[in-house]
């Protein structure tokens, strides 16, 4: 089975040896995405902007992917403190609906740039 890289100029490159996306039969495997503008690969400011720059984020590699994100079947959230967990319930219910997609929700010690949170999915196209 052969893999697909997937690049989108409307979200952050890549800031190591990983792809924004993979995709795999009908499968695609979506990295982590930060609150990073895509122009500055500067962080936006705030728990609140970063949430939002995130799911835009993601939004736009699952759109070079050729889905959307009512596509995503799983969806892995880290955040640097918990006590934002409300808030990144209301602000994902602004970019998903019902029937939602799987998620875990983890506290993390630290994520890359000093982001406060990120999120990476799996998306599967009909």
């Amino acid at each position: 089975m052969s893999k697909q890289i997937i690049h989108s100029d409307h979200a952050p490159k890549a800031i190591g040896a990983y792809s924004q996306a993979v995709k795999v039969g009908n499968t695609v495997y979506l990295s982590g995405q930060l609150g990073l503008d895509p122009a500055t690969m500067e962080l936006a400011e705030g728990f609140e902007a970063q949430a939002h720059l995130m799911f835009k984020n993601l939004r736009a590699v699952a759109q070079a992917a050729g889905g959307d994100l009512k596509d995503i079947v799983k969806l892995g959230v880290f955040v640097v403190d918990l006590a934002n967990f409300a808030k990144l319930n209301e602000i994902m219910g602004q970019y998903f609906e019902a029937p939602y997609p799987a998620r875990a929700a983890v506290q993390a010690a630290a994520l890359p740039k000093g982001g406060l949170v990120e999120a990476d999915a799996v998306m599967v196209l009909a």
